[in-house]
């Protein structure tokens, strides 16, 4: 199995990217990667690596798109960049069956629309990142940034992809919930009222609707919502986190006794940091396009880059890609 890394994307490429694409390989005996980017950077990176170099490639791709930079011009005029280079050798190339970056978002999500293209009868992609929750199940949050105007029928399509990608991941009958301001059927806007009313009609186990304080309580498995307010929802879950975490340390840093006191519960403080740091469960899938993308965090570093290239293995090992396009043929319409 090979899968593409863009290896000059992110805020600690490429030494990061690289570190981390080589413990993939070495979790891994049957993966083969592709590392696009500066070829004697790379290189120089790798000597000082242990790794099996008969599965690893080096693609050269001398340039890269800034995070500053307007990703469809970006991506029809920087043909040498590290993510364009990476999804023409992933569509060039059948064996190749999925792409890793941490680099330019709109560029990474550009790119695969452009360059791979939408399955058919899928309305749109959607950025799907899976968020840490109380019971370790993880909640899959989709759309969160690729789509800020919806309709209810991108939604539908939405809790179909998502669906799909829990049962992938071994959960045999996903709870499907919509992100609306009240858990009431007669709540939200008039999208999200025709959305509801798809969902309920459709083969999906649809549960109804949810409300973003509930979404990491671990009751439910895919939480659909547009790419605006998700992406609200998402980054406000990450800046609340931070400023928890930060008042923490400040309190436990602020006298002795606090410090002693921190010291008794430090086993406990690191194992709550852990469970809900986003860089532990890999990045955010790209559903939709033609073969399988891993948005990863920007300041993504080896330990979630092999995370990343493992999780994007084990999906194209479930194939989900052909589970996608089986299921949206029927846009959800079969019987129960």
């Amino acid at each position: 199995m090979k899968i593409v890394v863009d290896a000059f994307g992110g805020d600690y490429a490429p030494s990061e990217i690289v570190a981390g694409a080589v413990k993939a390989l070495q979790q891994n005996t049957d993966l083969n990667l592709v590392l696009v980017g500066d070829k004697d950077k790379i290189t120089e990176l790798l000597q000082q690596l242990v790794f099996v170099s008969d599965r690893l490639e080096i693609v050269h791709a001398p340039d890269v798109i800034g995070m500053d930079e307007i990703p469809t011009v970006a991506i029809r005029t920087k043909k040498t960049s590290s993510i364009v280079v990476a999804y023409d050798y992933l569509k060039q190339n059948d064996d190749a069956v999925a792409l890793v970056s941490a680099g330019s978002t709109g560029a990474t999500l550009t790119g695969a629309v452009l360059k791979l293209g939408r399955i058919a009868n899928v309305s749109r992609p959607a950025l799907a990142p899976i968020l840490p929750t109380v019971n370790d199940r993880g909640v899959m949050l989709l759309d969160c940034g690729a789509n800020a105007d919806c309709k209810a029928e991108n939604l539908l399509d939405f809790a179909i992809m998502g669906n799909e990608y829990m049962k992938a991941v071994g959960v045999k009958k996903p709870r499907i919930v919509l992100l609306n301001i009240g858990t009431e059927e007669e709540k939200g806007s008039e999208m999200i009222k025709h959305a509801h009313e798809l969902l309920k009609q459709s083969k999906l186990n649809f549960i109804g609707n949810i409300e973003a304080r509930d979404v990491m309580r671990g009751n439910v498995d895919v939480v659909v919502c547009d790419g605006f307010s998700g992406n609200i929802c998402l980054k406000t879950i990450e800046g609340t986190a931070e400023i928890l975490f930060g008042e923490i340390k400040d309190i436990t840093h602020a006298s002795l006794k606090a410090k002693i006191g921190a010291l008794m519960l430090k086993k406990g403080l690191y194992g709550l940091k852990n469970k809900y740091d986003h860089k532990k469960v890999g990045g955010a899938p790209l559903l939709g396009v033609n073969k399988i993308v891993i948005k990863c965090h920007g300041n993504s570093k080896a330990d979630n880059i092999a995370t990343s290239i493992n999780q994007a293995y084990k999906l194209a090992k479930k194939q989900l890609i052909e589970r996608v396009k089986e299921e949206v043929e029927s846009k959800g319409k079969d019987e129960k």
